[in-house]
């Protein structure tokens, strides 16, 4: 059965999943003006990262060979990374009110090392019972891709964190399908956004998406 989130906090949780190349940065940051237009007090943050703690641990997963760690301590990295960003930034921010918009959060480590890296989902569910328990996201939006487009964009970037993007292509077409599995184990809380049409088509679905479990919004606000 799948989780429930049984949040008590006033606050709302919001993150962004998908493959590498996949456009979450892009559309958080677009998400996130959208809803500061709204008057809403918005976190934007990542994982693996967040506070400085987290951070550290980041450069540990994201840089170096493909083969620095196998798939169970990445997890555990990650996890550890994620006790940190619960504790020391996201859970404040939800119990004060305020909308944290995180890229990446517990779905990753579920298809990246749990799906893709072959650790399994039930000891990734153990993990996460006891670092994040009920603390779920209120609505995870996964962005979709095929493998070679996200990667060719990922490329593109230039960037010095391309630990996973250098994986081989059957990691990646793991990867998503393993996030399109989580999708459907839980429909209540993701949504999978078609990720290979225009920036501004896809930030006008996520926008309906978000207005639609959390609106009704003032439609005159624009970012």
């Amino acid at each position: 059965m799948a989780p429930s989130s049984e949040n008590a906090h006033p606050g709302k949780l919001i993150t962004f999943e998908g493959g590498e190349g996949a456009g979450k940065t892009t559309q958080l940051a677009l998400l996130a003006d959208r809803l500061d237009a709204q008057g809403l007090d918005v976190v934007r943050t990542r994982e693996p990262g967040g506070p400085p703690g987290a951070e550290q641990i980041r450069q540990l997963l994201v840089t170096g060979r493909t083969d620095r760690w196998s798939p169970l301590t990445e997890a555990l990295l990650n996890f550890a990374a994620r006790h940190e960003h619960l504790q020391n930034l996201i859970l404040p921010a939800l119990q004060n009110g305020q909308w944290v918009i995180s890229d990446r959060f517990i779905d990753s480590t579920m298809a990246y090392q749990g799906m893709a890296g072959g650790v399994g989902q039930e000891a990734i569910r153990m993990l996460q019972d006891i670092v994040v328990g009920h603390h779920l996201p209120d609505l995870t939006i996964i962005l979709d891709l095929p493998v070679g487009q996200g990667l060719t964009r990922a490329d593109r970037r230039g960037a010095d964190e391309n630990r996973y993007e250098r994986m081989d292509i059957l990691f990646h077409e793991r990867l998503r399908q393993g996030f399109l599995h989580i999708a459907e184990q839980e429909p209540d809380r993701c949504v999978v956004i078609d990720g290979t049409r225009s920036v501004e088509m896809i930030a006008k679905d996520i926008w309906s998406v978000v207005e639609k479990k959390f609106g009704p919004f003032d439609k005159d606000a624009t970012p």
